[in-house]
């Protein structure tokens, strides 16, 4: 398993947030839903013990009158007279208690795979929306960059108009642009407030509390091969380890079944006062005597049985289900790195180029103000589509770290 560490540290997404890391560590320690796992598990380790050990013993006593019916009548005359006690104890067929206790033993061990589940989920949300919060933030730092710029132009355009150069219709679709602009900052400030409630949410903080501006992440190359991550989520998934403990529970439960056939036993002893008679004791084995077992013991095991077949055929769907959302991640990342490289290294350039050369022309009427828009709108839709999969690259990151159990992003 070192090896995967190794290679996931490699594989390190984003340098070191502390802003981040804090954060993971006070939802650790706050986070009702983990909490919540947390006593579960607690609970249920309380089963195995109570499961293994035997039934409550009985304890009687009365009394028996000869003659009349009120107590100790005829009691020291009559030899069916008497008053006294009794204990009894049930006892299972032999390996009961121990089966019961084992299977209790599974279901807690599941429980504890629930919670190790729980906690990877509520960091891989904390992170999504932490880096939700930094593209609400980029994409508004985008968006009124270039609407500084787009009233540049329209300042251009109302002065080229105001000399008989422009046209009227120029100052109109500028108009228009900063009007969309500004829609498209206004759904970015509500997304931003909702991803820093949602932290907030995660955290158990008042929804208001203040959430700092996540940094710049970094961009490393994600190397880690696709048989490395199949490799740790098949050790590490909370989901397929409880997977196994049920089908452990399962034959154990098999087991419990075929115990049936076996009976079970009371033993009882008492003693009797007689009055100024001997003493009399009693001593008893009840035995229960499983005669239905061919509607019974028979059902009870075929039953398990198929129960146990089912366990096995759902950890077998898991499994396929989180292979392929792995691979599914695992090719949104590579193919969401190679589009950051595409946008960083050509696509924004050249459009950035495309605009600075035609606003220039536009100046002195080498171009018409429709061109020099749609060149800003490009380097607008580009950069955008940048911060999308900037986006789309950490989310499959942090996806991948839930499945497998590794640290792909520091935080």
């Amino acid at each position: 398993m070192s090896k995967l560490w190794f290679l996931a540290l490699c594989a390190t997404a984003v340098q070191a947030q502390s802003p981040l890391k804090q954060l993971v560590e006070e939802a650790l320690r706050r986070n009702p839903e983990i909490l919540a796992a947390q006593k579960r598990v607690e609970a249920a380790r309380q089963r195995p013990d109570r499961e293994s050990a035997l039934p409550d013993p009985m304890f009687s006593m009365g009394y028996t009158s000869a003659g009349k019916p009120w107590p100790l009548a005829g009691i020291g005359r009559e030899p069916t007279a008497n008053a006294g006690v009794m204990i009894s104890q049930e006892i299972p067929a032999p390996g009961m208690t121990r089966l019961r206790g084992a299977m209790a033993q599974r279901e807690a061990d599941a429980q504890f795979q629930d919670y190790q589940q729980v906690k990877l989920s509520v960091v891989a949300r904390l992170k999504q929306a932490w880096h939700r919060l930094h593209h609400a933030y980029a994409m508004a730092d985008l968006l009124e960059r270039n609407r500084d710029l787009l009233r540049k132009f329209l300042r251009v355009a109302e002065a080229r108009y105001a000399v008989g150069k422009g046209m009227q219709q120029d100052l109109f679709r500028a108009q228009t642009q900063l009007s969309v602009l500004e829609t498209r900052l206004e759904r970015l400030r509500q997304e931003r407030r909702s991803r820093e409630a949602e932290i907030n949410e995660l955290l158990f903080r008042p929804l208001d509390t203040p959430v700092p501006r996540p940094p710049e992440p970094g961009i490393l190359e994600f190397r880690l091969p696709l048989e490395d991550l199949n490799a740790a989520a098949r050790e590490n998934s909370p989901m397929l380890r409880r997977d196994e403990k049920m089908i452990q529970r399962a034959e154990l439960a098999v087991n419990l079944a075929r115990k049936d056939y076996y009976p079970d036993y009371t033993v009882s002893g008492g003693y009797f006062n007689m009055g100024g008679m001997p003493d009399m004791y009693q001593f008893r084995v009840d035995v229960k005597l499983p005669l239905w077992f061919a509607r019974k013991q028979r059902a009870g095991v075929a039953e398990q049985s198929h129960l146990l077949s089912q366990t096995r055929r759902g950890y077998e769907s898991s499994e396929a289900t989180l292979l392929f959302r792995i691979k599914d991640d695992y090719l949104m990342a590579q193919t969401s790195y190679r589009l950051l490289k595409m946008y960083t290294d050509t696509v924004v350039p050249q459009a950035t180029l495309a605009l600075e050369s035609s606003l220039p022309a536009y100046e002195t009427g080498g171009v018409d103000f429709l061109t020099l828009l749609s060149n800003m709108m490009n380097v607008v839709e580009y950069e955008g589509n940048y911060h999308e999969e900037l986006l789309n690259f950490h989310l499959s990151l942090i996806r991948l770290e839930e499945m497998t159990g590794l640290v792909l992003i520091e935080e």
